[in-house]
């Protein structure tokens, strides 16, 4: 009996951990997309507040930040590293897999990868997406995109897709951070500031409080934050093991109306509250967060360091894993699990909340304001 929309048979009985081996013919890599000129901006935006109403005069405040670098995001080019990153480690492996490459909104899309796919006679793909951790934004409405573009495609029913587990605990995922927070430290100490004077903020993607609170599965018992903030929680607690230096979990990027309730403490806000209580120095990481995109160059590197800058502190943001080399060996060894239908017992996970399923549970990750629409690799709804 089948219970998961268009996945692969061994998937298809909607078991927490799939340890049937798979024959996958091709890995497909997915992102969030993101304009490359400056012509390309108002469209792209369009396209990620689809069915919001949002008129162009407010995207184009959004718009600044993208215009600030020449209207072109990284993210595209740094998938375009990632994926040549994935194909020279498959080839180093001997594993004769192709990665193909689509966004969520903008070009490649999505459908233009599974029509690739489908010409050169792909039929199980094993989906990465672009983000770790659990929530509607990072996880469902990948899946939901998925479903979607295989019904536009009119690949229903021809073409199955199984997705990775969510990453946020795997040591390829963990090791970067691990690395940048102990070279920042180091760096500090080596200008004479005091550790004691050092807090280290663990910075993601701030959601609505409603969303955090229903993200992971269904009656999680992870409290107001659900699973996203918990998975965030425990990744830093392992990244600040053996370091005596004070931490948090702070948030960006929030793009709702001050109505809404989004996690908080909001990064600039909580810099002026360290600086004011004597902190002289801060290590800004961007746990949330696979590449240095948008997110990472303005909120972060423009708009946190100038925040630190006004208040007095030494600001140092630690790299995301981009192409590091374990990152890009930990996402072909999450293929290779679901290709090798790998024990849950033999899957590396740094965190107590690890390994997380592979698929997603009922009522996982709902977005209360959009409801539930299909999606594939999970129980429904």
């Amino acid at each position: 009996m089948t219970l998961v929309l268009g996945a692969t048979e061994a998937a298809s009985s909607g078991a927490e951990h799939i340890v049937s081996p798979v024959a996958y013919d091709a890995i497909l890599l997915a992102s969030f997309g993101g304009p490359e000129s400056q012509d390309d901006v108002i469209p792209f935006l369009r396209n990620v507040t689809r069915g919001r109403g949002i008129p162009d005069e407010r995207l184009e405040e959004v718009a600044t930040h993208y215009r600030a670098f020449g209207g072109v995001s990284p993210i595209n080019d740094q998938n375009r590293q990632l994926k040549a990153a994935l194909e020279a480690e498959l080839a180093r492996r001997g594993i004769d897999l192709p990665v193909l490459w689509g966004n969520r909104n903008w070009a490649p899309y999505l459908t233009e990868a599974l029509t690739e796919a489908q010409e050169a006679g792909y039929r199980k793909l094993i989906a990465i997406g672009t983000s770790a951790y659990s929530s509607y934004s990072s996880c469902r409405q990948y899946r939901e995109d998925y479903a979607r573009a295989l019904t536009e495609t009119g690949l229903d029913g021809t073409m199955q897709i199984d997705k990775v587990r969510q990453f946020f605990d795997h040591p390829g995922f963990v090791t970067p951070f691990i690395e940048g927070v102990e070279d920042a430290l180091a760096r500090i100490s080596s200008q004479g500031i005091a550790l004691s004077n050092t807090h280290v903020l663990f910075s993601t993607h701030s959601i609505p409080t409603a969303d955090a609170s229903r993200s992971g599965p269904r009656d999680s018992g992870f409290g107001e934050g659900g699973a996203y903030a918990a998975q965030h929680l425990a990744v830093a607690e392992i990244v600040m093991t053996g370091h005596d230096v004070a931490w948090s979990l702070v948030y960006q990027s929030r793009s709702g109306p001050p109505s809404m309730p989004w996690l908080e403490p909001d990064i600039n806000d909580e810099i002026k509250r360290l600086a004011a209580t004597g902190v002289t120095a801060v290590v800004i990481v961007p746990l949330g967060f696979v590449s240095d995109h948008m997110e990472v160059k303005w909120d972060l590197d423009t708009e946190a360091v100038q925040t630190a800058n006004e208040a007095g502190v030494l600001a140092i943001r630690v790299p995301t894993p981009g192409v590091h080399a374990s990152y890009v060996s930990g996402l072909i060894d999450l293929v290779l699990e679901r290709r090798d239908g790998v024990p849950v017992a033999d899957r590396p996970a740094m965190t107590k909340l690890g390994p997380w399923y592979d698929i997603c549970r009922p009522g996982c990750c709902e977005n209360v304001r959009l409801g539930f629409k299909p999606a594939l690799a999970g129980l429904a709804p």
